[in-house]
């Protein structure tokens, strides 16, 4: 989508977010009272809008991809059985 087709509502840098390992998301309040939420993938695959889940608002968030924390590796966390 390109900035004509939406409106954001501010630009926030990836340090003022909040990131959840467990979630592996990444959040930041919202006027509104909830919160601006993006996934950790979305991220990696180059997604910069975080979008606010009670509101139309949405904000561009501000990142380096090389930054990001490294997702798990989902075979690492396959127990192998002998």
């Amino acid at each position: 989508m390109s900035d004509e087709e939406y409106s954001i509502y501010d630009e926030v840098e990836i340090e003022d977010m909040t990131y959840d390992p467990a979630l592996q998301t990444y959040s930041y309040p919202c006027p509104c009272g909830d919160k601006f939420e993006i996934a950790l993938a979305d991220l990696q695959d180059g997604q910069d809008i975080a979008v606010c889940p009670s509101c139309s608002l949405m904000v561009r968030v501000i990142f380096e991809v090389d930054n990001l924390p490294k997702a798990p590796d989902a075979a690492a966390s396959i127990a192998v059985s002998a």
